[in-house]
């Protein structure tokens, strides 16, 4: 399959759950090129944003995983091609 570069943000709407994002994005460290965190020091959310390179379905399989945790958003952004 055709590799892809994209965006994957992550909002964390409590940061209680980092550990589980974290082992979640580990798990797919093969297709992120890059990691950005701000955690916002006077609220309890916390916002990652990823820059991945990977076929549909790894990027998709991260973004899954990523959304079915409790209390976290996910979206993903890909090239068409």
């Amino acid at each position: 399959m055709e590799k892809r570069i994209g965006t994957v943000t992550v909002l964390l709407l409590d940061r209680t759950v980092a550990s589980l994002v974290n082992s979640v994005i580990s798990r797919y460290s093969d297709i992120i090129l890059a990691r950005q965190g701000l955690p916002f020091h006077d609220r309890t959310i916390a916002v990652i944003s990823l820059i991945v390179e990977g076929d549909v379905n790894q990027i998709n399989a991260l973004s899954g995983q990523l959304g079915k945790i409790d209390n976290v958003e996910v979206k993903a952004v890909v090239t068409k091609s």
